[in-house]
Order: C-alpha cells, then sequence, then structure tokens
C-alpha cells in the first residue's frame, strides 16, 4: 500500500434527487435529498483509502460549519488534513446537483467563493514520505510552481494530473506529470470527437506519459509512453443509480493500479471496473469490498 497526497478541491454537495430532469420554468418536488462532502480530488483519495493506500488531503476550506462537515468526513474516512488550509475569508465551495433517478445522470451547479489552495501552502508541506502525489487541474499557474517544485527537489515520487476541464493554460502542465487522466468534456471541448483522437494529438507533444481518456457508457482509453494503445469498454451494472463522482473513482483505480505495480493494459480494466461499480451505488462507500480488484 501506499502513501498518497491529492491536492485539489472539497465540496459541499446538496444532492436533490429527482423523477426526470424537469423542464426550463417547472416546479417539481424531488423524491430524496442528501447533504454530501464532494469535490474530484476529495472523492478520489476516499476511494482510494478503501483499498489500504494512507492518504493525506491539501486544500483550502473555512473554519464555519460546513467546512467542519468536509473535514469530519475525510477524518471518518481516514483522510489525513494536516496539510488542509484554513482560509479566513470566503464560504465553503457547494454543488448543488440533480441526480436523475431513471437515468442516474447528473446535473451539477457549483458555487465558489473561497480562495485557491495557493503555492506557499504546498511547499511547506515534507513530500519525501509520499508515494505518489495527485493533482487536480485547477488554479493552473500555482499547480506548475507545486508540479515544477516536485521535479526539482522529489523526482522520485509519480505524479498525476487530472484535467477534466479546459482551463486557461493547463496544457503547459502537461509535461510535469507521469500520468494524465483526462475526461471527454476535455476532449471534445479540444475538437476531438473521439478519445484516441486526444490521446494520440497529446502524445505527439508530450511522449514521456501516460495517458487516459474516459469516455461515459464508451467506456475508456490508454496510451502508455511506448505508444501502446489499448481500448477498454465499460463497466455497466444492471442498475445505474448514481453516476456523481465516476471519473473520480476511475483516477483512483488507475493510481492504485500503479502503486500495485499493474501493467496499464490491467489498470484500465480494473479503473473501469470500479467507476462502472460505483455506478451502481450512492456515494463511494464500500467499493472495497466490491471485488473488482484483479488478482
Amino acid at each position: 500500500m501506499g502513501k498518497i497526497l491529492g491536492i485539489g478541491n472539497a465540496t459541499l454537495d446538496i444532492v436533490l434527487t429527482v423523477d426526470g430532469y424537469p423542464r426550463e420554468n417547472d416546479e417539481i418536488r424531488c423524491c430524496d435529498r442528501s447533504v454530501r462532502r464532494g469535490g474530484n480530488a476529495a472523492n478520489t483519495l476516499v476511494v482510494l483509502s478503501q483499498f489500504g493506500h494512507c492518504c493525506g488531503w491539501a486544500g483550502t476550506l473555512v473554519d464555519s460549519a460546513e467546512g467542519r462537515f468536509i473535514r469530519d468526513d475525510l477524518d471518518t474516512h481516514g483522510i489525513d488534513t494536516a496539510a488542509c488550509r484554513l482560509s479566513g475569508s470566503g464560504s465553503v465551495p457547494v454543488s448543488s446537483i440533480l441526480l436523475n433517478a431513471r437515468t442516474g445522470s447528473r446535473t451539477i451547479i457549483h458555487y465558489r467563493d473561497l480562495p485557491e489552495y495557493a503555492f506557499d501552502d504546498f511547499r511547506s508541506i515534507e513530500l519525501e514520505s509520499f508515494d505518489w502525489l495527485h493533482f487536480e487541474g485547477r488554479n493552473v499557474q500555482a499547480l506548475r510552481n507545486m508540479l515544477e517544485r516536485v521535479r526539482q527537489r522529489n523526482p522520485s515520487i509519480p505524479c498525476s494530473l487530472e484535467i477534466e476541464k479546459p482551463r486557461p493554460g493547463i496544457e503547459a502542465l502537461f509535461g510535469l506529470a507521469q500520468v494524465l487522466l483526462f475526461s471527454q468534456s476535455y476532449a471534445e471541448n479540444r475538437g476531438h470527437t473521439t478519445p484516441g483522437g486526444l490521446l494520440r494529438a497529446v502524445h505527439r507533444e508530450f511522449p514521456a506519459a501516460d495517458l487516459f481518456c474516459t469516455w461515459g457508457a464508451d467506456g475508456a482509453v490508454s496510451l502508455d509512453r511506448y505508444g501502446r494503445f489499448t481500448r477498454q469498454a465499460a463497466y455497466i451494472p444492471s442498475r445505474i443509480i448514481d453516476t456523481l463522482g465516476a471519473g473520480d473513482t476511475f483516477n483512483a483505480g488507475v493510481i492504485d493500479g500503479y502503486l500495485a505495480r499493474r501493467d496499464v493494459d490491467s489498470i484500465l480494466r480494473q479503473a473501469c471496473l470500479l467507476a462502472g461499480e460505483k455506478c451502481a451505488r450512492i456515494g463511494f462507500d464500500g467499493l472495497a469490498g466490491s471485488a473488482v480488484q484483479e488478482p
């Protein structure tokens, strides 16, 4: 098992489950309501902790009831928050989520009024004891400084970078991580109609990284640093209940696979299985008992 630090977001998720997506100007009742801890990096760490990894989270929170709710949830899942920065201004990021009970799809409206995790916060962390660093692709300039510091001072620690959204300048980070994790949304925004098209374009410019791209119900693909291309079908459960965080779960499956020293084909297969299992349940609990890992 490894020691992993995740740098990124943790949010308060207000999830409203509805029986079908509403039309504009509709007034409907929800059939369920829950308040959860969310955030890409935080979700990924919660999944990784279930598989025995020692995980820590580096991000920004506010000392408020909502902030304490998030920290308590991370503590419950064994996530160390010592690297967390408590901000003196702003409020906890909130995602208001409509979860369609018929399809399991989710629509997210995000509100953020909180300073991002800064480079000064990151450089105070002693990284020597970590086996893996996972970065959520946001706050690009600070992230570049973080990744360059790792490359200069701790080059033996592997880094993964999640690229979910097309943020300005994020491509400048691609040469600083060993594993790049792309979303379908990013690929399509860059004009690619297939995941392979994106990965081949990135590989030509950044050939030293292993690349992954998810594509919803069509599964995922990988292109490793040696130019080997792999396609994996999605694992689709008999009933899709909640797709919220499926991509974060996929990323956890990839990181766990590297730390277990699996080959890329096996890593891709495990990550798709794990993401599919996530879609068959509400939240993330119980994934370690779903027997999706390969021997």
